[in-house]
């Protein structure tokens, strides 16, 4: 194995572990998104009773204020995961540019692998026709 192809799976390996990432990242979010629905169906679940019982009302206000403090924990940890999921994707798309450089870097040193391999080819090959031209062998 040459040393362009272990760059490339290096590089190949380190695109994975930044996908593992990005899914546990996403589905931390997807996660905190539905927390934050449970919340608003709950708050208007709660506010149905309220209007229906009389007794359950007068402790709506206090519920309504802790809900207040839930939905904002859940929206900042929406923002925080959303920018960590930015940086994820950030990171995604420099580990494949990196990816793409040391492939073009490798098909880079094969063509010119195969020229020169061509090209001494053809000194061979003219050699060889010099020396039957010149009736040597």
């Amino acid at each position: 194995m040459s040393w362009a192809d272990s760059l490339i799976k290096l590089s190949a390996y380190e695109v994975e572990v930044v996908q593992k990432r990005m899914a546990e990242v996403s589905g931390r979010r997807a996660a905190a998104e539905m927390r934050r629905l449970m919340l608003e169906a709950e708050g208007e679940a709660e506010a149905v009773q309220a209007r229906d019982d009389p007794e359950s009302g007068w402790s709506h206000a206090a519920y309504v204020k802790g809900l207040r403090h839930r939905k904002a924990e859940a929206e900042a940890e929406i923002a925080r995961l959303l920018a960590e999921e930015q940086g994820v994707r950030d990171a995604l798309a420099e580990a494949f540019e990196t990816q793409k450089k040391y492939e073009h870097v490798a098909e880079t040193a094969r063509t010119l692998q195969r020229k020169e391999a061509g090209r001494r080819e053809t000194a061979e090959l003219d050699e060889l026709g010099l020396r039957r031209a010149s009736g040597g062998r």
